[in-house]
């Protein structure tokens, strides 16, 4: 048969017309109309010609607001040190662990400690395997085409994560010391060991689909599925090493002075010198202007373990969160931080400013989303974790600007970020406070019923 009449059968099999309506096409006449908007008058031709051999952003750069940035702070939480993610998308441990060692440090006195990012991550890893296998386990008997079923393939692992997730693993495997389990290159570099688990995972989860289909029992799967996981401890192994069951560790004082030298387990050594109930004692806070306010919400399969707590978090207008955030930093309490870092930010300065590009300018034309817009759109979304430690009150006790302890090594403000508090507004996403610092209004709220939402919402973007 000719495969011109093969191909015009395939059309109207799929029920595609072949004369299809071309009314909403682009016709001449709307094309003379779309091209009159450029009218290459001298200004237009200079524009061109500069952003032709530049970067736009360079372009974009409001110069004048730069000018007389105060960088000082009315209130700050002393932070210790500066800690590097590298290429990792691990920020959500670094910052949780930031958060807790300055706790650490602050109640024995240390004067030095840094947690083993690398430790937690191999756990990590293992957890969200098994996560994912028996995710597939339980949603074997649903179709590949099942929103459920394709989510999980879509997403078998990552290194990106949230508080739950962090709460979850130390309360389970403790913490130890960096200098116990250094980091490694694929710990720094996690794209490709990422990408070779995924690949497995997948590979795996057609076979355990498989498997139920061909009537495999319950308990028969879920020694296969143990039997996988094993493979997945040996990659972790070979790329992370081996996690330590007990270590020893000397504790010395300011002076350098040693205090003791004893053999802890993991478990052990978060209990003694940390020991707070990261589970109960914490709430995260969310601004999500498209939902309805002072209601609690948690995210299905956003966890990091099956057994796991699913990403739970209280929705509030942002002047409430503020107000909570402003007393925790009074309280010389750093808190875990998250927002959309990419956006209005002058990397060179390490300053996080709405007004820091004018792209209306530059190109003549408004853009004019707002939070609730941009976050329906998927233009806008949680990217990043940071700590948050400052805040700059103004006489009347509002805030100016804030300050956060990032992971990406050294730079700008000692390795540090400031926000206005304009960008504050619309960028900041999720915080996590010690109950003590919440309102009487957010215990209500905790008090309800948890609205699900599905994994594939919005909210469910991951802090990298």
């Amino acid at each position: 048969m000719n495969r011109h009449i093969i191909f015009a059968a395939a059309l109207l099999i799929s029920g595609t017309a072949i004369n299809a309506d071309t009314s909403g096409g682009i016709t001449p006449a709307m094309m003379e109309q779309i091209k009159s908007a450029y009218q290459g008058t001298p200004t237009d031709r200079a524009i061109h010609n500069a952003i032709a051999a530049n970067n736009i952003d360079n372009l974009a750069v409001n110069a004048d607001n730069k000018n007389g940035f105060n960088t000082d702070f009315s209130h700050r939480v002393k932070s210790k040190g500066i800690t590097d993610q590298q290429s990792s998308g691990r920020c959500w441990l670094f910052t949780g662990l930031n958060v807790l060692r300055a706790q650490m440090m602050d109640k024995h006195d240390l004067p030095k400690l840094e947690l083993s990012q690398n430790y937690n991550f191999f756990w990590d890893q293992l957890e969200k395997s098994n996560l994912f296998l028996q995710g597939i386990i339980d949603t074997a008997a649903k179709p590949m085409d099942d929103k459920t079923v394709e989510w999980l393939f879509k997403n078998p692992i990552s290194d990106g994560g949230q508080y739950t997730g962090l709460s979850d693993n130390l309360m389970k495997y403790g913490v130890v010391p960096a200098d116990v389990m250094l980091e490694t290159y694929s710990s720094n570099n996690t794209t490709k060991m990422r990408t070779l688990l995924g690949w497995k995972l997948k590979e795996w989860g057609l076979e355990l689909r498989k498997l139920h289909a061909d009537g495999t029992p319950a308990d028969k799967l879920a020694d296969r599925k143990t039997e996988m996981l094993g493979e997945v401890y040996r990659i972790l192994a070979l790329t992370l090493g081996v996690p330590p069951t007990e270590f020893t560790w000397t504790r010395k004082d300011s002076d350098g002075n040693i205090i003791d030298t004893r053999t802890y387990t993991p478990q052990s050594f978060y209990k003694e010198y940390a020991g707070n109930d990261l589970k109960n004692d914490y709430v995260m806070l969310m601004n999500d202007p498209t939902r309805e306010y002072y209601r609690l919400y948690e995210i299905d399969y956003d966890r990091h373990a099956y057994d796991g707590q699913n990403w739970t978090y209280v929705n509030l207008p942002v002047e409430d969160i503020k107000k909570m955030a402003i007393e925790s930093i009074k309280g010389n309490d750093m808190m875990y931080f998250s927002c959309d870092v990419g956006k209005s930010f002058d990397r060179s300065r390490g300053i996080l400013d709405v007004n820091h590009f004018d792209y209306e300018s530059l190109f003549g034309t408004k853009f004019g989303m707002d939070k609730a817009d941009r976050i329906r759109t998927f233009a806008s979304a949680s990217s990043h974790a940071k700590t948050l430690v400052a805040v700059d009150l103004d006489e009347s006790g509002k805030p100016r600007k804030w300050m956060v302890e990032n992971s990406w090594g050294p730079g700008a403000n000692d390795g540090h970020l400031i926000m206005t508090d304009r960008w504050f507004d619309e960028y900041m996403f999720r915080l996590v406070v010690d109950k003590k610092y919440i309102t009487p209004k957010v215990k209500e709220v905790l008090k309800q019923k948890a609205v699900t939402l599905p994994a594939w919402d919005p909210m469910f973007a991951e802090e990298e």
